[in-house]
């Protein structure tokens, strides 16, 4: 076991006005640069700077035509976007969001090693199943497929995508011009898979790459979601409102990785943080205020509704959150959808002050206050078994970023919690992982 000084990873969640519902409307943004190629870049490359251990992009595959009047929606393809990022940045990590429900193995494969090449070793899948009948409709489905047959096809579907990677072992590749040798063939394999889900003969149309396979990440807190994750994840984002919330769920997926037969400290736990900082606490919550003052009900009510699987548009704003069937979690975001619920049930909220306490991180914890104060908390999360980095989530990109770069990350550095400089090239050095064992070289038979 390593003896360095523990250190706390951080991801920046890379959206393009910020994470408050009403940052596309705040004056600092440059809506009309939401779509543009260098307002992702000087993001991309500001983080780097601070010595980020990664950009994380998450999608969604449908758009609400009712939703689009109130809300600023990009949808920018994360793969594409930061393939493109990967040119104009050197050691930050580059993690994509793809759907297992929406997609084939091979393609996958395929796309992850072609980025984990160009990017020389910098790329990470955070995978997830989707969990709207929204999306479902855009890809030949009447509904989501339910919770569980999801996340069946998501560890078949990885497990495919992890031998498909495996298919070409590290020294597959010959190179030799005069001879004329290329690749030597007896150490490219065929998977000759045939599952409940997927065929796949296999092998990749793309030798091994620099980190073996992509950094694999996985965002469920559900109960499938924390047996998935910790049989296949090497990071896991998540979203926890408070410190024994955080440390449960630490404690309980350490162990569920323990008991799969993996050593847990190469499972990075990343709780959602989004911060507001001031030189002051007032000063930092009279920025919260004002964010809040431009959300927009209907679009926050559409947007809960969508998140929990159940309508909230014909309720009271000034009435308490209903009821929400237990058949109606079953089928979508169950974790997140079940944290939002207790958190109106627990402090009494009405359905407007739960928009607004969620309209800054959709059910990630919200800090308003000074740089400090986000670093002591951080500290505390971090050092009390809660937390090994987290997923940073500026409610304000445009200000907010430079806040969390020029002040907090300089205090974590100077507690010795953050790193001055990177060490490693690829993500998985960054995570502080190992190179992942090639399972067809492990076989004398595939030989």
């Amino acid at each position: 076991m390593s003896t360095a000084k523990r250190e706390m990873h951080l991801n920046l969640f890379l959206v393009p006005a910020g994470h408050h519902e009403g940052a596309w409307r705040h004056p600092d943004t440059e809506v009309n640069q939401l779509l543009q190629f260098e307002h992702f870049q000087r993001i991309a490359q500001k983080a780097e700077q601070a010595k980020f251990d990664s950009l994380f992009m998450a999608d969604r595959y449908s758009a609400s035509k009712k939703a689009v009047a109130y809300g600023a929606l990009t949808g920018l393809e994360p793969l594409t976007l930061l393939t493109a990022l990967s040119v104009v940045t050197k050691r930050i990590g580059l993690i994509a969001t793809v759907s297992t429900s929406f997609n084939e193995p091979f393609n996958v494969a395929r796309r992850f090693a072609t980025i984990d090449h160009l990017s020389d070793g910098r790329a990470g899948w955070n995978i997830i199943t989707s969990g709207t009948d929204e999306e479902a409709r855009n890809f030949n489905f009447e509904q989501i497929p339910g919770h569980a047959e999801r996340y069946e096809r998501a560890q078949e579907f990885v497990e495919v995508a992890a031998r498909l990677w495996d298919s070409w072992e590290e020294d597959a590749l010959i190179l030799d011009q005069a001879a004329g040798a290329y690749a030597n063939s007896s150490k490219v394999h065929e998977l000759n898979h045939k599952g409940e889900h997927f065929s796949v003969r296999g092998p990749l149309n793309v030798s091994r790459s620099p980190q073996g396979r992509p950094v694999l990440v996985q965002a469920g807190s559900s109960e499938d979601g924390r047996h998935f994750a910790s049989t296949v994840a090497d990071a896991i984002f998540t979203a926890q409102q408070t410190l024994a919330d955080a440390q449960a769920f630490y404690a309980d997926v350490k162990a569920r990785v323990r008991q799969s037969g993996r050593n847990p400290e190469h499972v990075i736990i990343l709780p959602g943080i989004c911060p507001i900082i001031g030189e002051t606490e007032a000063e930092a919550k009279e920025k919260e205020a004002k964010l809040h003052e431009l959300t927009n009900p209907k679009y926050s009510l559409l947007q809960l509704s969508n998140r929990i699987g159940f309508d909230l548009t014909s309720y009271p704003l000034d009435g308490p959150m209903p009821d929400v069937p237990e058949n109606d979690l079953s089928r979508g975001h169950q974790s997140r959808a079940q944290l939002i619920i207790e958190l109106a049930h627990k402090e009494n909220l009405t359905l407007r002050e739960l928009l607004l306490r969620l309209a800054g991180g959709r059910g990630h914890r919200t800090i308003a206050g000074t740089a400090k104060q986000v670093a002591d908390e951080l500290e505390v999360w971090f050092t009390e078994g809660a937390a090994d980095g987290f997923n940073i989530m500026p409610q304000l990109m445009n200000g907010g970023l430079d806040d969390f770069i020029d002040h907090v990350v300089p205090e974590l550095q100077r507690r010795g919690l953050f790193r001055t400089e990177y060490t490693g090239r690829t993500l998985r050095e960054h995570y502080g992982l190992p190179h992942p064992q090639n399972s067809f070289a492990a076989l004398p038979q595939y030989q």
